[in-house]
């Protein structure tokens, strides 16, 4: 059975938010590929559509869309997702993971595009240290 460590970004605020998926709601985003929007019920946003934007293995390969379907390549790297040069011209070559979600897939990362209400308030988020701020 799938399950996903799913991390929720609100571009309006810049927060992230973490959710452990499993079940029907991970089967949900079984054969979806980077770039797709569904709706944000899986992660506990109903009236929220959430983008895939990338994610990772097990291992920590990094996901990138232009390698098609879920299996492991090796890329000549200049830069980019999965590698960050030191200097000019240099590349290296690297394994990553197609833009298929599957099983092996540890983590995925989304982007709210749209949907009414605050993220953090729907995720039960809320201003929960906001107290302690004014000790």
């Amino acid at each position: 059975m799938a399950e996903f460590k799913v991390v929720v970004a609100d571009p309006e605020t810049g927060e992230t938010f973490q959710r452990e998926v499993d079940g029907q709601d991970a089967n949900r985003f079984l054969g979806r590929e980077l770039g797709d929007e569904i709706g944000g019920d899986a992660v506990g946003l109903p009236e929220h559509t959430i983008e895939l934007t990338g994610g990772s293995d097990e291992t920590g390969r990094p996901m990138r869309e232009d390698v098609s379907g879920t299996r492991l390549k090796e890329l000549l790297l200049e830069g980019g997702v999965g590698f960050e040069p030191s200097r000019e011209g240099e590349r290296k070559r690297i394994t990553v993971r197609g833009r298929e979600i599957d099983d092996d897939v540890a983590q995925i990362n989304a982007s709210v595009v749209d949907g009414d209400g605050d993220v953090a308030a729907a995720l039960g988020e809320g201003d929960a240290d906001g107290d302690e701020a004014d000790e």
